[in-house]
């Protein structure tokens, strides 16, 4: 549908027997190609990059215009106020809630921090080292169990000081009810991050008013996950947050006055962004956002949810097929999670990338305790697997649509999918153990 939008979407790659054959990209959760929109303005902006803030050339000045008013349109897109809310660029999610994570501990203190089951490490790790750190299980099927949060809001008495949770699973697609669970946070005197790597790309978000119980506090997302390469990761947080102290990064564009005795430091989002700012990859968010905005999120959720529920009705074709989905397609974004029983992950990804050029995802995805609940992996493995690292990890096959991905590359893997499983045994000899990264 979108697929005219997207640079290099028809690339030839090399298959096992010696031919081409064009690239089906199924990775999208890790990261998505570029617009073509994109590509045409970062070459239209080049001839005008200079530096930024404080050059007075004609260049310099068009490119620190540019910068800075790029804020509004990132704070304009998830409808988060620009008199309260501040825009912080930094390289990807996970340098946004590490620095998140470093400058909340003066704020929180000796208070509690829930992480959830189902994260990411980067919206897991981050705090554990730092806080008092607690976890919000899962139901049966991997969804998160909001009966467990109201637990343990209760059993911490207020303590509770920020809740970190993924507005979307990047192993299952599962979609959390975030203003919903904001609403229990706020109630319960937590502010809330959402980990939004995976929700903005792919569905409408809105952070609401301050004065709404269910709005969001913190926003993290990364801009190579929405079709605009170059590196740029967001945080979005209240201004006040970034008041006081200074960041876990310092050097030059960080101060207003250093003297060898004092240093006086500038206001937030600059005292934040340490060093020459990655301007191209500013240029490429914005020229993404003005894309999909145009587009439309809204309809563009839509088609990756027909794309993804077609893809669910198909896979029950193929034998011995295991998926780890509840099939509530209403409330995901488009991933899916499988196995073939009989087969090691690896083995399958590898098949599907040398004989169809399909390009899928396979492991764990950065979200081992999800995957071993999901999984129902036994203690018994992992301590297996601390003593020899060289057997095999558990994990699964991931499919992640684009908005570009169409009907017809979902029939290519399905039927490439049938030929795998109908024969377990040639191909679990031929692809032995592949190396899973």
């Amino acid at each position: 549908m979108y697929k005219k939008l997207i640079h290099g979407v028809n690339t030839l790659v090399p298959i096992e027997n010696n031919t081409k054959v064009p690239y089906i990209n199924f990775d999208n959760a890790a990261t998505t190609p570029p617009l073509s929109s994109v590509i045409n303005g970062i070459n239209n902006f080049a001839p005008f990059y200079s530096s930024i803030h404080r050059g007075t050339g004609y260049k310099s000045i068009i490119s620190s215009l540019f910068y800075d008013q790029s804020r509004d349109k990132v704070l304009n897109f998830v409808k988060a106020n620009p008199d309260f809310h501040t825009v912080i660029f930094v390289k990807n999610t996970t340098e946004a809630i590490n620095k998140l994570s470093y400058r909340l501990k003066d704020q929180i203190k000796d208070g509690i921090v829930l992480s959830t089951y189902m994260e990411h490490h980067s919206n897991d790790l981050p705090w554990r080292y730092k806080y008092n750190v607690d976890y919000v299980d899962v139901d049966e099927n991997g969804r998160l169990s909001l009966d467990h949060l109201e637990y343990l809001f209760k059993k911490y008495k207020g303590k509770v000081k920020l809740l970190a949770i993924t507005g979307a699973s990047n192993v299952t697609g599962y979609i959390n009810p975030i203003h919903k669970i904001a609403k229990m946070a706020h109630k319960h005197g937590s502010k809330i991050l959402v980990d939004g790597a995976q929700l903005v790309p792919h569905h409408p978000v809105d952070m609401k008013t301050l004065e709404d119980p269910a709005h969001i506090d913190f926003l993290a997302f990364s801009s190579h996950k929405m079709y605009a390469p170059f590196g740029i990761g967001i945080l979005i947080a209240p201004k006040d947050i970034f008041k006081n102290g200074f960041s876990e990064h310092i050097g030059g564009g960080t101060v207003d006055l250093v003297t060898h005795k004092e240093v006086i430091w500038a206001p937030p989002p600059e005292k934040e962004e340490a060093g020459t700012p990655n301007l191209f990859g500013v240029v490429a968010l914005i020229e993404s956002i003005k894309t999909l905005k145009k587009l439309d999120m809204g309809k563009i959720a839509d088609y990756e949810r027909s794309l993804t529920k077609y893809t669910l009705e198909k896979l029950k074709t193929v034998p011995n097929i295991i998926i780890y989905d509840d099939e509530d397609v209403k409330n995901k974004v488009s991933i899916i999670s499988f196995n073939i029983d009989g087969l090691y992950h690896g083995t399958v990804a590898t098949a599907l990338s040398l004989e169809g050029g399909i390009g899928v995802r396979n492991g764990c995805f950065c979200a081992q305790p999800y995957i071993q609940k999901l999984l129902n992996v036994p203690s018994e493995h992992i301590e297996e697997y601390k003593k020899d690292k060289n057997i095999p990890r558990p994990g699964t096959v991931r499919l992640s649509y684009g908005m570009y991905n169409d009907y017809k590359e979902i029939n290519i893997l399905i039927e490439l999918l049938k030929q795998i499983s109908n024969n377990i045994d040639y191909y679990h000899s031929k692809y032995k153990n592949p190396p899973s990264y």
